[in-house]
């Protein structure tokens, strides 16, 4: 946001932040929100090239709607099940910690 729409609305009664800011997060809570945000948009890249959602979770022995929810960055999702997924498409750890590394 630019400076100028920032001081308008702050005039105007508006209070101007971040996301973190207004949810109260700790920064180890913005940074592991980022960290899944990342594995999920990544997973749903290769996974696009590679298979359906539905081929996916049959490796995983889980559901398609698992998998979508993995990809679109669902709050229920766990970190183990988005590295197993990106796993299962060929990501090497190294990949997967070059993911994690680009955050922040």
């Amino acid at each position: 946001m630019d400076e100028a729409k920032r001081k308008r609305l702050e005039e105007n009664g508006w209070k101007v932040g971040t996301v973190s800011e207004f949810l109260e997060l700790t920064t180890e809570e913005a940074a592991l929100i980022e960290i899944k945000l990342a594995l999920s948009r990544n997973l749903k890249e290769r996974r696009q090239k590679l298979m359906t959602q539905t081929e996916l979770a049959e490796k995983l022995h889980s559901s398609q709607p698992r998998i979508a929810k993995a990809e679109n960055g669902d709050a229920s999702v766990s970190i183990e099940l988005l590295i197993r997924a990106m796993l299962a498409t060929g990501a090497t750890p190294q990949e997967i910690g070059k993911v994690i590394a680009q955050v922040g």
